[in-house]
């Protein structure tokens, strides 16, 4: 034997005996969250993750991810994209993220990710997740402004909709609720 590999009598040891809250999901399966984009399954939630995010998004033309141009003052987010280019914003410039590629997002950067002319998939996972609180800072469409947000959720009949607010002036600034 070389390196760390253990003899088959370590197996045989904690943490390798009693129960252990593994769990499988079907991420088509899991219900969609209220967010700007066509998908968004938090498969972090669904599986009980405790310290890390992970979500799925499936975003059309035109649609932007999550909330606006924000950034997480000790949160760092990895965007791993599965189908199409992700196009990202940042106060560098903009990054084009194609099928295979990974685009780190450091802490306290801001940033703002949409698709542009084709339907992008894509895996966000984040850490630490006690930390995923995100700081929006957009232009208001009523006062004009470069202000933060406050958010609202309501009840519109059987949907959840998010109405983020200019922290400013109050204007509504964006309305979304779950995917279709």
């Amino acid at each position: 034997m070389s390196g760390n590999t253990e003899s088959e009598t370590d197996l045989d040891a904690e943490p390798f005996d009693g129960d252990h809250a593994y769990r499988k999901v079907d991420v088509d399966e899991i219900a969609d969250v209220p967010s700007p984009a066509t998908h968004k399954k938090e498969v972090d939630e669904a599986v009980g993750a405790t310290t890390f995010g992970f979500n799925v998004y499936e975003v059309a033309p035109g649609e932007e991810v999550p909330w606006g141009y924000h950034y997480h003052p000790e949160h760092e987010e990895l965007f791993y994209v599965l189908e199409g280019t992700l196009h990202v914003k940042t106060p560098d410039g903009e990054y084009e993220v194609g099928a295979d590629e990974a685009f780190f997002v450091p802490a306290g950067a801001p940033n703002f990710a949409y698709a542009d002319d084709e339907r992008v998939r894509f895996v966000a996972v984040g850490a630490p997740k006690e930390f995923d609180q995100a700081v929006i800072r957009e232009t208001c469409p009523e006062c004009g402004e470069a202000t933060g947000r406050d958010y609202e959720v309501l009840e519109e009949g059987d949907e959840v909709v998010y109405v983020l607010h200019c922290a400013e002036c109050g204007a509504e600034a964006k309305r979304f609720a779950s995917g279709p």
